[in-house]
């Protein structure tokens, strides 16, 4: 589906020269919170070398795609211990879906052992049908831990134009504007339409969660953290959650002449019902 997409990988430091800074910087402790006193030098390297530096290398591999290298390494090791636990948590927070996981450990399960399979997905079925720890099914402030830009107020300004409850924050005041917006689980906004007499349109970029864009008369479009889309000025469209997952992403106006929105119908709730 990814490959039929109109969607495409955009550098943030082309986009925009603040957009450098997004780089995600682990900071993790359980190395000093564990073992600072016994063994110092271990807990050095692995909070600031192992994450601190190579985790946090997102412009060579994603977030997404450690997660995904970390999970089959302990898999074929068999080491499904707190530790496989919690690498199973960073990657359902890191955007990977159930299914994709699901498909992940049975390709690994035919190199890594059939009886290590078997314990993985015990694991990964509790975490991904967890409820308690779930960011999807979480509050909001436990959201907004999980992703770099602020969440921001709940955007009253706009919500008669949204389906569920939304939240704004501005970025980036001056020059192009730009905004972060966060969906609730369900959430999307009503069918719209960004015009131009020249130039115009808007680009987004993904930070955080799971959703959708979509145009008129075209797929849906998954969007996962590090994705983008540009929307020409006189597309028919609409962006949200996924339906089990909040959503974040940098909404970018881009500069036009005659500039306005065009707000439309909600989006048919039936047609939502089927997205996962």
């Amino acid at each position: 589906m990814r490959t039929q997409k109109t969607l495409f990988i955009l550098s943030l430091t082309l986009i925009f020269p603040i957009m450098a800074k997004s780089q995600v910087k682990i900071q993790q402790t359980a190395g000093r919170d564990a073992l600072g006193e016994f063994a110092p030098e271990f807990a050095h390297l692995n909070d600031d070398i192992l994450f601190g530096e190579v985790w946090s290398r997102n412009d060579l591999l994603s977030l997404r795609d450690r997660s995904i290298v970390t999970v089959v390494s302990l898999m074929s090791q068999g080491l499904t211990d707190s530790s496989f636990k919690y690498h199973l948590e960073s990657a359902k927070k890191n955007g990977v879906t159930r299914t994709e996981m699901a498909e992940i450990l049975t390709h690994a399960a035919f190199y890594a052992g059939w009886p290590k399979a078997w314990a993985a997905f015990r694991m990964a079925k509790e975490v991904w049908d967890g409820n308690a720890e779930s960011v999807a099914a979480g509050s909001v402030e436990a959201y907004a831990q999980t992703i770099f830009f602020p969440v921001g107020q709940p955007n009253d300004a706009y919500a008669r134009y949204f389906t569920g409850q939304s939240y704004l924050t501005s970025i980036v005041k001056d020059g192009v504007p730009v905004v972060n917006v966060t969906f609730e689980p369900g959430c999307r906004n009503n069918w719209h339409i960004h015009k131009a007499s020249k130039g115009g349109g808007q680009t987004l970029i993904c930070v955080g969660g799971r959703g959708y864009y979509q145009e008129w008369g075209k797929a849906p479009v998954e969007l996962l953290p590090g994705d983008a889309v540009h929307i020409p000025a006189g597309v028919k469209h609409w962006h949200g959650a996924a339906p089990d997952s909040w959503f974040s992403h940098l909404a970018i106006e881009v500069p036009g002449e005659d500039s306005s929105n065009e707000w439309l119908e909600p989006v048919d709730e039936k047609e939502y019902a089927k997205l996962k």
